[in-house]
């Protein structure tokens, strides 16, 4: 038993050590391609490669060579990552539980309402900077060009994604007749433009289809933050059983010394006796 937790938690972060190899090789991939969708996830999968990297080769070392230096540094790092991604996952799910996209009557697409989401959201996507990353990604990713051979009917039964029914039409309920429209219609609709480089990118529906994406794809992760924090308890608790093998293969090692130490002043008086009465002997 005191050697099955030091060769389990090597033979995981061995495993773990080569799952990252993959992760940093597609941040780098990622940074050489000129779509600013790509590069906006390059930054967090290296960092998260090199942090499983880094983890994963202490953890082997201190486990296979029963370093326990090594694993103290390990237990103290993996227990920080533990603490964040918990952290991380508990925002994930917090800042996900609103939003959504309502029905549309007639239609097989829904749409999406900016003030339905949570408030770190909207302020998230209201920020310039932000929005124009994301609204040149929009455009480079030429989603809404999908639909321009669509026909009226393909509208009406088709369904589209958030952003396509967000960023690539005006809302459903905007009413384009000037000389029977008297009630006052929703801002997006005088933000609308017919022009394949404007259309709705800068209305509210547009950045409200951004979310929902991105709510989706948090959620997604946040539920695979769950998996991976029981996984990473259940090698934080083999490595504090390898820490505690390591440590006591130290001290065993130091109490033998000590005893041999003890031994050794006893062992070297009697050789020293026993070749002082052969001398007298032989002189």
């Amino acid at each position: 038993m005191q050697r099955f937790s030091n060769s389990v938690i090597g033979f995981l972060n061995f495993f773990t050590l080569l799952a990252s190899i993959p992760i940093i090789g597609a941040g780098l991939w990622l940074s050489r391609s000129t779509t600013t969708c790509e590069n906006f996830f390059q930054t967090p999968l290296l960092i998260i490669g090199f942090i499983v990297l880094v983890i994963s080769l202490i953890g082997f070392i201190g486990a296979c060579f029963h370093v326990a230096w090594a694993l103290w540094v390990y237990l103290v790092v993996m227990l920080l990552l533990i603490a964040a991604i918990f952290g991380l996952t508990i925002f994930g799910f917090a800042v996900t539980s609103q939003g959504g996209g309502v029905e549309v009557p007639g239609r097989n697409y829904m749409e999406f309402h900016l003030e339905n989401y949570s408030t770190w959201l909207k302020n998230k996507i209201k920020e310039p900077q932000y929005w124009s990353t994301m609204r040149s990604c929009i455009i480079g990713s030429n989603t809404c060009s999908k639909l321009a051979s669509w026909t009226s009917l393909d509208v009406m039964e088709k369904d589209m994604s958030p952003i396509q029914s967000g960023c690539c039409k005006p809302p459903t309920a905007c009413n384009y007749n000037m000389q029977t429209t008297l009630v006052t219609q929703d801002n997006d609709c005088y933000r609308w433009n017919n022009a394949p480089n404007l259309l709705c990118y800068d209305c509210n529906s547009c950045k409200a289809g951004v979310l929902e994406n991105i709510r989706r794809d948090w959620h997604k992760v946040s539920v695979l933050s769950v998996v991976v924090l029981v996984f990473l308890i259940g090698i934080y608790s083999i490595g504090c059983c390898a820490f505690r093998n390591a440590r006591r293969a130290d001290t065993n090692y130091q109490h033998g010394e000590n005893r041999m130490s003890k031994i050794r002043p006893r062992w070297d008086y009697h050789c020293w006796r026993w070749w002082h009465d052969k001398k007298e002997q032989l002189f």
